[in-house]
């Protein structure tokens, strides 16, 4: 008889506990689409990237152009200048690798880029979640476009439009 008294006064307290927690949800993805510094920031990635990628296909068409070249001459070449040919060949496709992982790598000036263009801009929305959330109560704030296990949520706890507004973008 104590126990379940115990286990009903437990499940009331948390049940208690659970109903003061108040979440609200944000979509990130439609906050940033209205932050015109952040589309200005992804044209500007977006021209890097392809001004980058023109030069690291400049450097992969020259190897495969030596190539072709080698293959065509091979016959009426000596083995020494194979040898030139082929060394020539492989260090053109090397410079155009390190030349993609330097733009591209995981650390890569792209990378950086995107870092030192975007970082700003999402800190500038995680402070001002932070503060909505300070002064609204939340116990926690949701981002409804990478929770992809959400399935529905009313749209009366979602404050992305808060967010703008805290940002000075108003919708």
């Amino acid at each position: 008889m104590k126990k379940s008294i115990l286990f009903s006064m437990l499940l009331f307290a948390f049940s208690i506990a659970a109903n003061a927690q108040r979440f609200a949800l944000i979509d990130m993805e439609y906050i940033l689409k209205n932050i015109p510094a952040y589309e200005r920031a992804n044209e500007q990635l977006n021209q890097i990237s392809k001004k980058w990628q023109s030069e690291v296909e400049t450097l992969t068409n020259e190897a495969q152009k030596l190539y072709k070249n080698y293959q065509s001459e091979a016959v009426f070449l000596s083995e020494e200048q194979k040898t030139k040919k082929e060394n020539e060949i492989v260090e053109k496709e090397k410079a155009a690798g390190e030349l993609k992982r330097k733009y591209f790598g995981p650390e890569g000036e792209l990378f950086k880029k995107r870092e030192s263009l975007i970082k700003p801009i999402q800190d500038e929305i995680y402070n001002a979640v932070k503060t909505i959330a300070e002064t609204k109560g939340y116990s926690a704030i949701i981002d409804r476009a990478s929770a992809s296990s959400i399935i529905f949520a009313s749209p009366q706890i979602d404050i992305s439009n808060d967010v703008l507004t805290k940002l000075g973008y108003s919708n």
